[in-house]
C-alpha cells in the first residue's frame, strides 16, 4: 500500500453490504489560495486535495467525503479536513450520493501548520468507520 502515490487508483469497500468505490486522489495543491471568506489561522497554510470517487459496488453511495480523508505530515501529525474552502478548486458538498456506475469529483481542504510537510493522504469510506484505508503517497 505504501507504493501507492497521487495519481493511482485505489478499490476501497464499506460497511454496508454492496459499497465499493474507485478512489483517486487526483493531486495536492501545497499551499492552496484561501477563498475570500476563508482564511488559515496565523500561521497555517491550506491544502487541498482533490479525490475522485467512482461507485463500482452494486448499492448507492451516500456520505460525506471530507469526514473520511487525513493527510499527514512527515512527523506522523494527522489532521483532518477543514470547513474551509480553497481557490484550488470545487470543493465536495457536505454529503453526496454516488448511484452504481457514477462519479463524484471535488475538493478537499486541510488546515496544516506552515512548517508541515504533508507527506500522506488517507481516505476511508462511511465517514472514515470503514476499515479499508486507502492510503497515497505524496512526492
Amino acid at each position: 500500500m505504501s507504493d501507492t502515490k497521487v495519481g493511482d487508483t485505489l478499490s476501497l469497500t464499506g460497511i454496508n453490504t454492496g459499497e465499493k468505490l474507485d478512489v483517486t486522489v487526483v493531486k495536492v495543491v501545497d499551499p492552496a489560495g484561501a477563498g475570500p471568506y476563508d482564511h488559515p489561522a496565523s500561521g497555517d497554510r491550506f491544502v487541498s486535495v482533490q479525490v475522485k470517487l467512482k461507485n463500482t459496488g452494486t448499492a448507492v453511495y451516500k456520505d460525506s467525503p471530507s469526514n473520511g480523508a487525513t493527510v499527514i505530515d512527515k512527523d506522523g501529525q494527522r489532521f483532518t479536513a477543514s470547513l474551509n474552502n480553497s481557490t484550488a478548486g470545487p470543493p465536495f458538498p457536505g454529503a453526496i450520493t454516488i448511484g452504481t456506475g457514477k462519479t463524484a469529483l471535488g475538493f478537499i481542504t486541510f488546515e496544516v501548520p506552515k512548517t508541515s510537510r504533508v507527506v500522506t493522504v488517507q481516505f476511508a469510506m462511511n465517514s472514515g468507520f470503514s476499515d479499508d484505508v486507502g492510503e497515497w503517497q505524496v512526492h
